[in-house]
């Protein structure tokens, strides 16, 4: 199922991205061998790594050599969990958790099935997703030292189930932060490939932070989409999803709460932790665009003040993000067909 964390190419295929997988990741594999009693030769031979890279902490794989190693080591081990748990998590344990989660009606009652399954095979960690205001937030509790491993484990749990997330709905969710609980290692630039949104090291758990409203997108999967991805999981760890099925409306959200924030696309951008050409490429991929999207909160919010308050046109304007009042009676005709002043009157009579 989720092999361990490879950062994402541009192209489709792994063979084509830069090394910049940590030789970190791969030491962490070749423990688990050791502590087995077993030699990793033959899975650093299939992912064609050097055994001598291992020596030098400066050594960087690709992402096809880091699934292939994953791969071969994990049935080599017969556990996917490569060693990170007190146990074992024999071959196939989680594509048993992806299929218990299936059948699910929408995306935050599958994650809650994965982390309440996951507590029933490996009681070392606990994964809990929890939801306060806006913000839904994976954690790992740990249960125990995980020593050497710890770092590989933490990471790949949180890089495999949001993978797990993004491949459940088909899109892409943008997190808001990612916390993990070490000092930042040498390699730290890594990170903020394996996770959008800012890193920061030394907190208290592991965890990773996104729009709560992800939770209620539908499954997009089946049985038979199950089936092909297990052929070949961990691309799904690392796949740079284009769509991002939530866009038009955190888009929508932050126009409407944070008006002074989000004048031009690069501001918007920003607060989205997103790029000005991301954002409009992805907009445009939903059938929106980002002044389609300014037209409809600035119309909304014009209406409402027209209907519900008595202000002046002017501060109607103003409020609804206008530079003059002059521009703001040019749109709202092309809007409406009337004047501010005529819509008003329309829809409140005089007594």
């Amino acid at each position: 199922m989720p092999r361990p964390p490879a950062p994402s190419a541009r192209k489709p295929h792994p063979d084509a991205a830069p090394a910049i997988t940590p030789i970190a990741f791969i030491r962490a594999i070749a423990l688990a061998y050791e502590r087995r009693g077993l030699s990793p030769s033959n899975a650093l031979a299939q992912a064609q790594i050097a055994p001598s890279s291992l020596l030098d902490p400066a050594a960087r794989i690709t992402a096809l050599q880091m699934e292939r190693i994953s791969s071969a080591a994990m049935q080599e081990l017969d556990d996917e969990a490569l060693g990170w748990f007190s146990r074992r998590l024999p071959w196939g344990s989680y594509g048993m958790l992806a299929r218990a989660s299936l059948s699910a009606p929408n995306l935050g009652v599958a994650l809650k099935r994965w982390c309440r399954h996951h507590g029933l095979i490996a009681s070392d960690i606990t994964l809990t997703l929890t939801t306060a205001g806006d913000t839904a937030t994976l954690t790992i509790t740990e249960h125990g030292d995980l020593g050497a491993l710890r770092e590989f484990c933490l990471v790949s749990m949180l890089r495999n189930i949001l993978g797990v997330a993004c491949w459940l709905i088909d899109s892409r969710i943008l997190l808001q932060g990612a916390q993990l609980p070490f000092a930042a290692p040498p390699y730290r630039d890594i990170y903020d490939v394996l996770f959008s949104g800012p890193t920061t090291f030394d907190a208290e758990s592991a965890c990773i932070r996104f729009d709560a409203r992800y939770l209620a997108l539908p499954l997009r999967r089946d049985e038979r989409a199950l089936q092909q991805m297990l052929q070949r999981a961990l691309p799904l760890t690392v796949l740079p999803y284009r769509r991002d099925r939530l866009l038009v409306q955190r888009v929508r959200q932050a126009l409407v709460a944070h008006p002074a924030q989000t004048h031009n696309a690069d501001a918007l951008a920003a607060l989205l932790h997103v790029s000005p050409r991301t954002l409009h490429r992805q907009l445009k991929e939903e059938g929106a665009s980002l002044q389609a999207l300014k037209d409809e909160v600035r119309r909304d919010r014009a209406l409402d003040l027209l209907l519900r308050t008595n202000r002046p046109i002017k501060q109607v304007a103003e409020a609804a993000g206008f530079q003059n009042e002059k521009s703001f009676m040019r749109a709202f005709r092309g809007w409406t067909g009337q004047s501010p002043a005529e819509f008003r009157l329309g829809n409140h009579p005089p007594a």
